[in-house]
């Protein structure tokens, strides 16, 4: 079955079987507009290969996936696309790989490349949805620019050992980086302290793909204007609210 196929059957109001569980949910008009999104997703690691999965399996038609670095063993405990046979592998043709085996209907660009300041909105001119699953601060702002130089909304997750943030900014927002990440996540190697156990960037990039069906159907209401914070240690979620420049 093709992409085409499938909307041929929503739009004759027949849910295909394979996102029959999303019905209840999104219903028919709200599969028909995930068919038809597309969603860049920045970084294939341990936030982002979840992210992939999901969004793939949930019927995301087009997925630009954007990632320079190969798998290394250290990535085994926690990013859901290594396997012990890919080692050595660039994550973004890794991640192309498995949207192929799940989904047929989703179509992927895959970059093993960095995200780059004078190709990121070339890249990504075109999107629905940005998804941020970078490691670094230098490399978040220059997305998030990028997002609001282009006018597209962007989902931000971020974690570190038992914790995680995620949240949305618009268009119209201007949210600072620096009110998006604080200093506790300025820089990267702060899980070089702190670890990633596997459930944390599950948990985040759970959240992040729920966020971009959000924003694509409308369906629900979008973390706008706030960062969700988890503690996954003691079982506390927050709501904190972002700052917009002045």
């Amino acid at each position: 079955m093709t992409t085409a196929d499938s909307l041929a059957q929503l739009q004759d109001g027949r849910m295909p079987q394979r996102y029959l569980r999303n019905l209840g949910t999104i219903g028919i008009a709200g599969q028909i507009r995930l068919l038809q999104a597309k969603v860049a997703v920045v970084g294939a690691g341990g936030l982002g290969g979840h992210v992939v999965e999901l969004l793939a399996r949930q019927g995301v038609g087009e997925l630009l996936i954007i990632d320079g670095d190969s798998f290394a063993q250290h990535n085994w405990n926690r990013q859901i696309l290594s396997t012990e046979k890919n080692l050595g592998m660039n994550k973004a043709l890794a991640a192309a790989e498995r949207v192929a085996a799940i989904n047929s209907d989703t179509q992927v660009q895959a970059v093993s490349r960095m995200l780059e300041p004078k190709a990121a909105e070339a890249w990504l001119g075109g999107m629905d949805v940005i998804v941020d699953a970078l490691d670094s601060f230098a490399a978040r702002r220059m997305l998030l620019q990028a997002a609001q130089n282009l006018r597209i909304p962007l989902v931000h997750g971020a974690i570190a050992g038992f914790t995680g943030q995620v949240a949305t900014i618009l268009p119209d927002e201007k949210i600072m980086p620096e009110f998006l990440i604080g200093e506790t996540m300025a820089t990267s190697g702060v899980e070089l302290q702190l670890g990633n156990p596997a459930a944390t960037p599950a948990m985040a990039a759970a959240l992040q793909s729920q966020e971009v069906v959000k924003l694509i159907t409308g369906v629900g209401e979008t973390l706008r204007r706030q960062i969700l914070y988890f503690d996954m240690e003691y079982n506390l979620f927050e709501k904190i609210q972002l700052k917009e420049r002045v």
